[in-house]
């Protein structure tokens, strides 16, 4: 799909540690600000306990994973809307993401310096914030001039609607609202897309926490803070410990679930992050399977029949007919395709049906 989420966060917060678990890399992960300058991008499959429940069904050759991309962006520290750190050169390498990632250390650890020298998760979001804000403030403040004097004079409507809703992003980001905060109309988010805004992006918190604390985040004092701030701001939270994640990333498959039962944790935090980032992104996945291959594909909520077919190859598309499609769920009630087919829960789709989450599908196409 082309999407990409971007990990972001204060310097030595476990930014490129987090990442090296994502893509099972071997990035450097220095004690120094500044050790990530180009951002490192890796694509990642996003995990699915339905695909296994496929595998047990079709007994394919191959299993093929859905993938998205994942960006690991330099540290931002205060003042980087005015050019401090890396500056420009990192907003633009968070206005070409499409959701970000934050990272917000929230453990002590005194072999790990801190970019404030102390620990204060609540202090670092707002740092982040007011930059990402202050970034936007001056898009605004340098557009709303140019298109000011034809919308007070109402000879272009276009530059009327932008101009109002360019006002209405100023106030709300000099009260230090994020833009994903305001409620926007459709035809207003249709006519601020190619600013690529920092805080209209979809935000998730990635709070890395300690090993000690993987079986009770709960205890942690800062997370429930955080947990409200995001629903204020109508963003995510996931947690994490980064450390530990890198080093599950290392062992094989058997070996990852033994390690978690000794931490008292069921799942590992990064497939969370992963699945929410991907949720994030407004991404949805359906399914094709069979004998030779079953796969997952990544599809952005609200596409009909045909596009999805064009995520396929794209001859899918232009030539569709119909799309033969069973509900995940009702494959599973059904214990077959077959069976699936003879209960009625095989359907014949048309070029009007909007794709759901979880469809297993056959494309009719001709060339």
């Amino acid at each position: 799909m082309g999407l990409t989420a971007g990990i972001i966060g204060l310097p030595n917060v476990g930014k490129t540690t987090l990442f090296n678990a994502i893509i099972k890399a071997k990035l450097p992960a220095t004690n120094y600000p500044f050790s990530t300058i180009e951002p490192n991008i890796g694509v990642v499959e996003v995990p699915d306990e339905r695909m296994k429940v496929l595998e047990t069904m079709y007994h394919p050759k191959k299993m093929v994973y859905t993938t998205f991309e994942f960006t690991d962006v330099a540290g931002l520290v205060r003042g980087s809307s005015r050019g401090e750190g890396l500056g420009n050169q990192f907003l633009s390498y968070i206005r070409g993401c499409d959701a970000i990632c934050q990272v917000v250390r929230v453990f002590t650890d005194d072999n790990i310096m801190h970019v404030d020298g102390s620990i204060d998760p609540i202090r670092d979001l707002e740092t982040i914030q007011i930059e990402l804000i202050f970034a936007d403030l001056e898009v605004v403040e340098k557009r709303i001039p140019k298109i000011q004097k034809r919308a007070q004079m109402k000879t272009d409507p276009e530059a009327v609607i932008e101009y109002e809703v360019l006002e209405k992003i100023k106030k709300g980001l000099e009260n230090q609202q994020p833009i994903r905060q305001l409620q926007l109309t459709k035809d207003e988010e249709k006519i601020i897309r190619n600013f690529s805004f920092l805080t209209e992006k979809p935000m998730l918190y990635v709070l890395n926490i300690s090993e000690s604390e993987m079986a009770e985040p709960g205890n942690n004092p800062y997370i429930e803070k955080i947990r409200e701030i995001a629903r204020i701001e109508h963003a995510e939270v996931t947690i994490v410990s980064a450390k530990i994640e890198q080093e599950l990333s290392e062992l094989p498959s058997e070996d990852k679930l033994l390690f978690l039962e000794d931490l008292g944790v069921k799942e590992s935090g990064l497939d969370d992050l992963i699945r929410k980032s991907y949720s994030l992104l407004g991404l949805e996945t359906f399914f094709t399977a069979g004998e030779k291959e079953v796969r997952s594909w990544t599809f952005k909520k609200g596409m009909k029949a045909p596009q999805c077919a064009g995520v396929i190859h794209s001859d899918f598309e232009k030539g569709f007919i119909r799309a033969e499609t069973i509900a995940f769920q009702d494959l599973v009630l059904a214990g077959s395709e077959a069976k699936a087919k003879e209960i009625g829960k095989y359907r014949l789709e048309g070029k009007d049906y909007v794709a759901k989450d979880g469809d297993v599908f056959f494309f009719r196409f001709h060339v």
